[in-house]
């Protein structure tokens, strides 16, 4: 197992389009993927209102995890540690370009202003990475 440089994670950020995020409040713990995009400082992200927004919300320290399985004995993860923050206004504005330029079928306007799936308003938040750690896996 080989360590990942701070070079390779970022490069690895931006090459993925799913992230596991995990986040824990008032005694849960809850992990769902998103889609994201990466500026090199943070991982972007739109969804409807319900438990993670809630539980970031309540406690805004997360976890983000993203891995590939690139064949029998090969793959590669990284984890990042950060913090959540809700956007609003040129923020959220920035959230949506950046997503719509690497998801160009989530269509254009602004994503905050479109309801979601059952009604619920869509959330850009953004988390800010502090700690990134990454591994592979070659085969002997």
């Amino acid at each position: 197992m080989e360590e990942l440089s701070r070079p390779e994670i970022d490069a690895f950020l931006h090459q993925e389009f799913v992230g596991r995020l995990g986040c824990h409040a008032e005694g849960q713990t809850y992990v769902v993927p998103v889609i994201y995009a990466y500026d090199g400082a943070s991982l972007y992200v739109y969804s409807v209102e319900g438990r993670k927004l809630a539980m970031m919300r309540a406690n805004p320290e997360v976890c983000f995890e993203v891995d590939r399985y690139e064949g029998p004995g090969r793959w590669r993860s990284v984890i990042a540690w950060g913090r959540f923050e809700e956007l609003s206004g040129a923020d959220a504005e920035r959230a949506r370009t950046l997503l719509a330029a690497r998801f160009p079928s989530l269509g254009a306007g602004p994503s905050h202003e479109r309801p979601r799936g059952d009604g619920r308003p869509a959330v850009a938040f953004r988390i800010r990475v502090r700690e990134a750690t990454g591994r592979r896996r070659l085969p002997d």
